[in-house]
């Protein structure tokens, strides 16, 4: 079992925490919220009124399942980057938010070809409405390659490369520290491991902020991938 290694150990480890935390939020719940049903009903309106209901309108309550459970997951993958004797964030590794934008995209083309059929989904996302007729020329393959290819490499990348920099950077900062304050104390280099300590903090608190931030970007993305496939411009 070479395939099971850490990130596939943490990956295994955030969906079993997101699925006991809904199920003790939620399994039994009381008309006045406390403890893990008041943070779980939080997060549940955060993710409904912030990406869902702006997004997908009537449809919001349909997908929030989906919106919830990625919303949560992505950002408990993002945090482990951030938890002492683990520190590495699984979204790091490309192959994760790959595998999470894949699935994205065949949802999308499912529901695009389901609701608009296969000849109007096509035809719907290379010549929107509105414009001159000669500028679909330009629109129509930057549209054709944007929405079915690229916009899901992005999606992926997004996440991937803002994790790796993040965690790099951290780690840097971190190394800067111990080198000048453990390894090789001078006069010239205690300084430098102390503004390298002082930006392993700043850093590890911006990090922080951005784990979530990404986590919600990915779940915003994914619900208006959606939107686009089930609700057509006209």
């Amino acid at each position: 079992m070479a395939w099971f290694n850490k990130p596939a150990l943490l990956a295994l480890t955030a969906a079993i925490l997101v699925m006991v935390f809904a199920f003790v939020a939620f399994s039994k719940p009381k008309l006045v919220p406390r403890g893990v049903q008041n943070v779980g009903e939080l997060a549940y309106d955060f993710v409904r009124d912030q990406i869902a209901r702006p997004n997908l309108g009537k449809d919001s309550d349909r997908w929030m399942p989906l919106l919830f459970t990625m919303f949560l997951f992505v950002w408990i993958m993002n945090l482990f980057g951030s938890v002492i004797f683990v520190q590495f964030p699984v979204m790091a590794r490309i192959g994760y938010p790959a595998v999470l934008s894949l699935g994205v995209w065949l949802l999308v083309m499912y529901l695009g070809m389901k609701h608009q059929g296969p000849i109007g989904f096509f035809k719907n996302v290379m010549f929107p409405p509105g414009l001159p007729g000669w500028i679909y020329v330009l629109v129509a393959p930057i549209e054709l390659i944007s929405t079915f290819f690229l916009r899901h490499i992005t999606h992926a990348v997004r996440l991937f490369a803002t994790m790796m920099a993040g965690h790099l950077i951290v780690a840097l900062f971190s190394e800067v520290g111990w080198h000048f304050l453990a390894v090789q104390v001078t006069p010239l280099g205690a300084p430098l491991g102390v503004l390298g300590v002082a930006m392993t903090i700043l850093l590890t608190a911006f990090e922080l902020f951005i784990q979530a931030l990404q986590a919600y970007v990915f779940a915003l993305l994914t619900a208006m991938f959606i939107n686009d496939a089930v609700h057509p411009a006209h």
